[in-house]
């Protein structure tokens, strides 16, 4: 009897091997790149659920169609009903703005007629005596010193004013620097301070009159003088002799400067003589501390 190569059981396990038809985990992992999870809830996705119906897809549509239509008839009629306000905002704006302006210059001409009946009653009062006299001279030069009191003369005007519009946008050669103003608040007072050196005994810009205090500063496109707008043209009338004016002030720095820059950015620049200029008082401020010239 011809006996078994291999033993009984060694064999049964290697032909229990060769029959195993479950591949191994890396032969797995190379031949199949999507997990059988996926696979299996796909598959019962497809079967269990279904594509939505015709009928529900135009009723959604439908709905959202309806939706969209009546937001826009909505802003529609609002827009009907109520049109922009940008343009009643802005007459509002510009109404409140003359009434203030009409409200501060009614104090203005009230503030006057006070201080006219103030300067009357102390006169009244002081003028009765010698003591009074010397005092309420000395009061008047000191007013006339601080440009408290209105004053009047020949002189010289100055008038600087901005360039002027060009014709066509297009001319790139009348162009100024953007929409920013060609004129600025050092023009003005390197013009002013000139014109005190060269012997001006009262100035003022525009209505405004130059005193102790005030100041010329640009707040946007305003020019503010003493905290007042003033527009361009931007007059300067200086009170003195209008020969040695013009003289001094023609060589003087500020004439230099004005001149160069009508040169270069066409901004106005003109200085005539005047045989009557009426300036009125400058605003009379509260001291709250001064000393006497010369003292330490």
């Amino acid at each position: 009897m011809r006996r078994c190569r291999y033993p009984t059981g060694l064999h049964t396990m290697r032909r229990a091997i060769t029959r195993n038809p479950v591949p191994s985990l890396l032969r797995s992992l190379m031949s199949e790149h999507l997990d059988p999870g996926y696979a299996a809830a796909a598959h019962s996705r497809r079967h269990t659920a279904g594509r939505p119906s015709v009928r529900s897809t135009a009723v959604w549509t439908a709905l959202g169609t309806l939706s969209i239509g009546v937001v826009f008839g909505f802003a529609i009629s609002q827009v009907a009903d109520h049109p922009s306000d940008a343009p009643g905002v802005q007459r509002e704006t510009v109404a409140t703005v003359r009434a203030a302006t009409n409200r501060a210059d009614d104090l203005e001409a009230q503030r006057s007629a006070l201080v006219a009946e103030v300067d009357t009653a102390r006169e009244t009062a002081l003028a009765s005596s010698d003591a009074g006299g010397s005092v309420l001279t000395d009061l008047r030069s000191l007013e006339v010193a601080a440009g408290a009191t209105s004053a009047s003369g020949p002189g010289i005007t100055v008038v600087v004013s901005e360039p002027a519009s060009p014709a066509s946008l297009s001319d790139a050669s009348r162009r100024t620097r953007g929409s920013a103003a060609a004129v600025i608040d050092r023009d003005l007072q390197v013009v002013v301070n000139s014109l005190w050196v060269s012997g001006a005994e009262a100035i003022a810009v525009g209505d405004v009159r130059i005193g102790p205090n005030v100041t010329i500063r640009q707040a946007g496109g305003a020019m503010l003088v003493d905290n007042r707008p003033v527009p361009s043209p931007y007059s300067i009338s200086a009170i003195g002799s209008p020969s040695q004016l013009q003289a001094r002030f023609s060589v003087s720095d500020a004439y230099l400067r004005m001149s160069a820059l009508s040169q270069l950015y066409r901004v106005g620049f003109d200085v005539r003589p005047d045989n009557d200029l009426q300036l009125p008082a400058a605003t009379a401020r509260p001291v709250s501390a001064a000393r006497p010239e010369g003292s330490p």
